[in-house]
């Protein structure tokens, strides 16, 4: 038997959906509610497999109502009931979510009863493949040039591109909250307030199943508003760069070597080819602590003069800090100290032109002077 409930302010809608659910014969109706106070003071002694909601509640809306559902049990089955047909119906339309319009009606009813059953086989499945297989370090994301996630070596499908950027997002922001309207505003802009709300239940309906298959923890938890992702487990090239970065603030004969494998796991700013505009402050902060990590890497091997490699980071320096006019002049003096004026001047062509045709500027005088004395 489905173990199911129901959560519906109307009275005669809930008795009506009561009496239906009868007569399908293997749904077990376990609690009814006319109000979200009442059931949410019940919710975690009851057990129950699927959720039938009403969307137009007063108080919290039924979107927000299934959001703590499955934040307690991401298992948890919803199906919305609706007597309003512009609420975007199409979108309601997942594996595990469903919607019915009112007045529900039998065969209608029973179609969305063999949804259920589908949906309660396949998560038989998963539970029983998450227990008999370790998901230690089974997760590996990349966020440098191009987001990806992979479980198992192998990369992961996601259900739209909408599923990926809202897992992005939240992943670049691990354990806070981030508030429902940020993330609405970040990936649908331009969509009316209120059909972006479905869209984002929608998506987080696919996330939150997409993420139990890697771990049967509840790792998306929603309250006051915000979501917070809690990842177990996983592995990332973004974190390994912080790590190194952030806990050695000078480089020594000791630490030199991590530094170099924290420069090359930097293999393009952050989430770049993907192009979702929310990242590009965090691409900006990555990319300043690269910056940051060259020249002080650069200072070491000048130091200790091993010219070679002194030479290969500040080539990288200049690449990922192009307007930078002492690092430019610091490329300059290396390539004069090892006999070779006339890359010195290209070096110098090179910045010039950069900012004259993307800022409108000259360099600063002590570039172009060292400039004008290598011409003489």
């Amino acid at each position: 038997m489905i173990r199911a409930l129901i959560v519906d302010d109307e009275h005669l809608a809930l008795q009506h959906l009561e009496k239906q659910l009868q007569k399908t014969g293997n749904v077990l109706l376990v609690a009814k509610y006319s109000n979200t106070t009442s059931f949410l003071k019940d919710l975690k002694r009851l057990e129950f497999d699927v959720a039938f909601i009403d969307i137009e509640m007063p108080g919290l809306s039924g979107l927000d109502l299934a959001d703590l559902i499955t934040d307690w049990n991401p298992y948890v089955i919803i199906v919305f009931v609706t007597a309003f047909r512009d609420y975007a119906v199409q979108a309601f339309e997942l594996d595990s979510t469903d919607y019915l319009l009112k007045p529900v009606i039998q065969e209608r009813l029973e179609k969305t009863i063999q949804r259920i059953q589908s949906r309660l086989d396949v998560q038989t499945i998963e539970k029983e493949s998450l227990l008999t297989n370790s998901q230690s370090n089974s997760v590996q994301i990349t966020c440098f040039n191009e987001f990806n996630v992979y479980h198992h070596d192998e990369v992961v499908k996601w259900k739209t591109v909408k599923v990926k950027e809202l897992f992005g997002l939240l992943l670049s922001q691990l354990n806070k909250h981030v508030q429902r309207d940020v993330i609405i505003e970040s990936l649908w802009p331009d969509i009316e307030f209120e059909r972006a709300k479905i869209q984002l239940h929608t998506t987080m309906s696919y996330l939150r199943k997409k993420l139990t298959t890697w771990d049967n923890r509840n790792t998306v938890h929603f309250s006051h508003g915000s979501y917070v992702l809690n990842l177990f487990e996983f592995d990332c090239d973004v974190n390994r760069f912080q790590e190194i970065v952030e806990t050695s603030p000078n480089v020594t004969d000791d630490n030199i070597g991590q530094f170099e494998k924290a420069v090359e796991e930097y293999t393009g700013d952050y989430m770049e080819t993907n192009g979702y505009e929310w990242a590009v402050p965090i691409a900006t902060a990555l990319r300043q602590k690269l910056v940051h990590v060259l020249q002080l890497m650069v200072d070491y091997y000048a130091k200790n003069e091993i010219h070679n490699k002194q030479h290969h980071y500040l080539q990288l320096l200049v690449t990922h800090n192009p307007y930078s006019d002492y690092a430019t002049q610091q490329l300059m003096q290396l390539y004069v100290s090892m006999g070779n004026r006339g890359e010195a001047l290209k070096v110098y062509n090179r910045m010039k032109e950069l900012l004259i045709d993307e800022l409108g500027i000259s360099p600063e005088p002590s570039v172009t002077k060292l400039y004008q004395t290598l011409k003489k």
